[in-house]
């Protein structure tokens, strides 16, 4: 089996560190890894402001660079999202390559969990508390819930239970531009309701961005950071 990563912009500027440990991870499983080179944007902001000759020129270009993958697998559920749901609609629900390349198309837990069937990947993570934030985007137009907490509890994670775990961070791409006092008070709102913990994690670079730079303003909060790295450090290699 062969995968292509996606890094995606905030992974490639911002999540480097995630990216290589998302290729770790599929590595660890077995399935060989490429990373092409002519990967670009998705083409998700353009596309939430409502520029659709530019994101569908971006969403053209993604689909000719990953025509050829086997599976493509994202460290993030928001650019997963905007492949699986929104492509059909910039390209047309009438191209076969493109609705077979939406169907190979996974972020990272799901992949490992309904593909590679993952369920134990390790011990590493053994005694830590952790929560864990659905991102809107993974969880609503992917119907990625379980598939990341399985992992890690799968490590050895007690993930706490956290009425507020299924909430937007308020990050929302040029949400948090154009209402930055909306969307700070939305992250402070989960900040506010975090249990103790010894880490939050998610699997979006942008509610990492957005909850990472409230709790550093604040001076409040546990580590953040991403689900690859975590299930990484999980899997004790």
């Amino acid at each position: 089996m062969r995968v292509s990563l996606f890094a995606t912009c905030l992974g490639n500027e911002f999540y480097a560190d995630a990216c290589a440990d998302a290729v770790r991870l599929l590595r660890h499983f077995g399935v060989e890894v490429d990373v092409p080179e002519g990967q670009t944007c998705c083409g998700q902001p353009a596309f939430n402001s409502g520029h659709q000759d530019e994101a569908r020129r971006m969403a053209r270009h993604t689909h000719q660079v990953f025509a050829e993958s086997e599976y493509v697998v994202l460290p993030s559920g928001s650019c997963a999202g905007m492949m699986r749901s929104f492509y059909p609609e910039l390209l047309g629900t009438d191209d076969a390559s493109v609705r077979s390349l939406t169907t190979r198309t996974y972020e990272l837990a799901q992949f490992l969990v309904q593909v590679l069937g993952v369920d134990a990947p390790g011990t590493g993570l053994s005694g830590r508390v952790v929560a864990y934030h659905h991102g809107c985007h993974a969880l609503r137009e992917l119907g990625v819930r379980d598939e990341p907490v399985a992992l890690l509890r799968g490590c050895g994670a007690e993930v706490i239970a956290w009425e507020a775990d299924e909430e937007c961070c308020g990050f929302g791409g040029l949400f948090s531009a154009k209402l930055p006092e909306v969307s700070a008070a939305m992250a402070d709102r989960k900040l506010d309701t975090l249990p103790t913990v010894d880490l939050l994690t998610s699997a979006d670079g942008g509610c990492l961005m957005q909850l990472s730079g409230r709790a550093t303003h604040r001076g409040v909060g546990p580590p953040i950071r991403h689900l690859a790295s975590v299930l990484w450090e999980g899997v004790g290699s």
